[in-house]
């Protein structure tokens, strides 16, 4: 399951683990103008983590979702 929210500055998607359990904690997706986070709270320290994606990394996770093992590089075209 998963909630899509449109904020002033940002998209916000938060991913919920369905299913059997272990569950693990909601994954909160934001989407900025110019950078991607992904949040979601450790629990071996309770704390929430969070990293950041350029938009180009974006593209690349994207493209890298649909292709074999591999070195790639993707040309504007």
């Amino acid at each position: 399951m998963f909630t899509i929210e449109h904020e002033y500055d940002a998209t916000v998607v938060t991913l919920v683990d369905e299913g059997k359990a272990p569950l693990l904690d909601d994954v909160i997706i934001n989407a900025f103008d110019d950078c991607i986070t992904v949040s979601q709270v450790d629990p071996r320290t309770d704390m929430m983590v969070q990293i950041t994606l350029s938009m180009s990394q974006l593209r690349d996770l994207q493209a890298a979702l649909d292709l074999p093992e591999g070195i790639y590089q993707l040309k504007k075209g």
